[in-house]
């Protein structure tokens, strides 16, 4: 990771991981009455992919408050950078079907490390079969 003074888990050789999170995961626990989700963030298995920093901190119309949160949840979850699997994942499923840079990196990273997605946008990803996706929104969680 680029200056952030965390090392980044090494979590393809080491099976810790059990969830990537999704930027909108990070944005919805920094606004007001996200609370539920900070059971997710605080999960010692949980990692966030470098995109994520990129579009959670760069989201328009974030308050003072809600940079400070995500800043503080991104100070407590690993990150994973973009590896040469990740990168070849996400340009496969983008050639595979139209899909956003970002969406693409965050689901090739579940995918590569073979964990579920923590998002709120099942939708966004829900044609990718093999992605198992987990909804903190959903009454069930």
């Amino acid at each position: 990771m680029l200056g952030s003074g965390k090392s980044e888990r090494t979590a393809l050789c080491c099976g810790e991981t059990e969830m990537v999170l999704d930027t909108n995961i990070l944005i919805y626990s920094a606004q007001l009455g996200g609370e539920h989700l900070l059971p997710w963030i605080e999960d010692s298995k949980a990692i966030v992919s470098i995109v994520s920093r990129i579009e959670a901190l760069g989201f328009p119309g974030l308050t003072v408050e809600e940079e400070a949160a995500i800043k503080g949840a991104l100070q407590s979850l690993p990150e994973i950078g973009l590896t040469e699997a990740v990168a070849g994942r996400a340009i496969f499923l983008r050639q595979e079907r139209k899909m956003g840079l970002v969406d693409a990196v965050i689901a090739a990273t579940a995918l590569v490390l073979e964990v579920p997605l923590v998002t709120r946008n099942v939708d966004d990803f829900k044609h990718l079969a093999r992605l198992r996706l987990i909804d903190p929104f959903a009454a069930e969680c």
